[in-house]
């Protein structure tokens, strides 16, 4: 008999609401483990399946491409409760694992209503890992977050609903964007809703807004899971999309410039993950069995690096309440763990031979040269170079060197220390050993990244970065970190939108007022026109003769009659 593969999560969510202190810690990273362990036992083709209402659905589908995102999640999950194992705060602990446990569920739906009701509790569960910082700020961050994201999911309703009208089935099948009529709109919705999540351009800004609110704990989770379901849907629904190249290059390029400027180093790191889900959609998008695997082993690697990243500046934060770059400097000299280990990350994601990031990145530009886009393996070359100047050097300098800013503190707490060495491991391990993640991707490729062209080639571009930041620097033209407010897309909303609405309604109140002050004013000239008893010229104040009265008398008799009879 077949378990159902989220059930762990779930009870290790229930653990943590009811059990406390070191009972609690032990049944939540048990809970996980078994999960983990139990997916390892399930084989491609053990899948759940069950009639709803006539129609066949299928809540939980195991395939290579399942099972790759579901095991990475219950990582994820794994490193993200052992860095909190110091927090008290049992509203985060349960949401936590509730939200792994919606991601997990997410990836193994087989149907779209499946997926439906998991999309939703992905925006429901994460949402209280923001409002636990418990300021303004996260709250306000945490409504327009919940706002945006079940739009979302209200989006891929109407899809599959259409979707379900027009194919007679719910299975969770590829879409694609070639239809026309009711399916393809039903296409278009499933596809933008799938965006919102992956932040795709002009729909990112939930991700900015949000991730660096959350609490340095709550951040970890939300690194992993949400986006990474929607590449994970993506890479389901459509495969081969082309149009997703382009969305994806232009990820790739766009948040490097606001990264650069950007003051809020946990905010660098939002960019930059919109710059590595970049990466991703343009494998998605070219389709290959190359470029899907490594698009998979891409979010695999990033969920790691950016989680490390995270995790090191969530220390930052935590050991010293600040985490803007022109508060900080010199905490080499009192974190030199942790220091070294943000070095590890960073050295990740910028691809450095023999780290993590460049046994998976290197698949899909390889991927986009062989499939002739030549240009987008270009725009890839310039992200990969913006990518070391903003997560690869920016953070680790800006944090742990550059001005000493006197700030003097010590490590962070021993479990934190513990699941940033656990990550920066993985780091490692797997850039040392790539077929450690290549087993488990979805297609056989036998590629193999440590050519002597790729990785001259990578070292090339890593060197010549990295003289163009010394340059800058010494020159004094790189952006300084200064206390500022970036404009960016949600100007609009946050911004345009309230003031065009606060004017609209000014404009239309003001009008109200004058036209209604000026009717009353018409109104009640008029009855004092036809009604002035203390007036001899007053309509009704006038006399008037028994012929005229009696006029008006079989006027009235005859309206009457009228309608009586019609």
């Amino acid at each position: 008999m077949m378990i159902y593969p989220v059930l762990p999560l779930i009870l290790g969510a229930i653990a943590a609401a009811f059990f406390r202190g070191t009972m609690r810690t032990v049944l939540m990273l048990l809970f996980v483990v078994l999960g983990a362990w139990y997916l390892f036992q399930l084989e491609p083709g053990q899948d759940l399946a069950y009639s709803f209402l006539g129609y066949a659905l299928l809540p939980v589908k195991v395939d290579a491409l399942s099972l790759i995102f579901a095991k990475l999640f219950h990582l994820a999950a794994f490193i993200a409760l052992v860095y909190s194992i110091h927090v008290k705060d049992t509203v985060q602990q349960v949401a936590g694992l509730a939200y792994a446990a919606s991601a997990v569920g997410a990836v193994l739906a087989g149907d779209l209503l499946t997926l439906f009701v998991y999309w939703e509790l992905l925006a429901l569960t994460s949402v209280f890992l923001i409002w636990a910082r418990k300021t303004d700020r996260s709250f306000q961050s945490g409504i327009r977050y919940l706002i945006i994201q079940v739009s979302s999911g209200v989006l891929l309703l109407a899809g599959l609903l259409m979707l379900l009208k027009t194919r007679g089935s719910l299975l969770f099948t590829e879409i694609g964007l070639g239809h026309s009529g009711l399916e393809g709109v039903a296409a278009w919705c499933i596809f933008i809703a799938f965006g919102i999540k992956c932040a795709f351009p002009f729909f990112h800004n939930w991700l900015t807004d949000a991730y660096p609110e959350a609490t340095p704990t709550g951040t970890i989770f939300l690194t992993a899971f949400t986006t990474k379901v929607a590449v994970y849907a993506l890479a389901r629904g459509y495969p081969g999309t082309e149009l997703l190249v382009f969305i994806g290059a232009a990820m790739a390029c766009f948040p490097i410039f606001y990264a650069v400027i950007e003051n809020d180093l946990r905010r660098v790191l939002a960019y930059s993950m919109i710059n590595q889900i970049g990466f991703m959609v343009v494998g998605v998008g070219i389709g290959t069995a190359v470029a899907i695997n490594g698009a998979v082993a891409h979010a695999f690697n990033d969920v790691i690096f950016k989680g490390l990243l995270m995790m090191s500046m969530g220390a930052v934060l935590h050991m010293t309440g600040r985490i803007n770059g022109s508060d900080l400097g010199g905490l080499y000299k009192s974190m030199p763990v942790t220091t070294v280990l943000c070095i590890v990350g960073a050295a990740s994601i910028s691809a450095f031979p023999l780290f993590s990031g460049f046994v998976s990145k290197s698949m899909i530009m390889t991927a986009a040269i062989e499939n002739g886009y030549d240009w987008v393996w270009l725009l890839l070359l310039f992200a990969s170079a913006g990518v070391f100047h903003h997560a690869g050097i920016k953070i680790p300098y800006f944090a742990f060197f550059a001005h000493d800013s006197g700030i003097r503190t010590r490590e962070p707490p021993l479990n934190m220390l513990v699941a940033m060495t656990i990550a920066a491991t993985l780091c490692i391990l797997i850039g040392s050993f790539p077929n450690v993640l290549y087993q488990m991707l979805p297609y056989e490729t036998g590629y193999w990244p440590f050519d002597v062209t790729h990785v001259l080639t990578q070292l090339q571009l890593l060197f010549f970065s990295a003289l163009a930041f010394v340059w800058l620097n010494l020159k004094g033209l790189y952006p300084p970190e200064l206390r500022s407010t970036n404009i960016d897309v949600e100007w609009f909303y946050r911004k345009l939108a309230p003031a065009f609405v606060h004017r609209a309604v000014s404009g239309i109140s003001l009008i109200y007022q004058r036209v209604y002050l000026q009717l009353v004013d018409k109104l009640t000239a008029g009855v004092k026109s036809l009604y002035s008893p203390d007036r001899p010229t007053g309509y009704f104040a006038r006399l008037w003769p028994t012929e005229t009265m009696v006029f008006w008398v079989a006027v009235l008799l005859s309206c009457y009659l009228l309608l009586y009879y019609l």
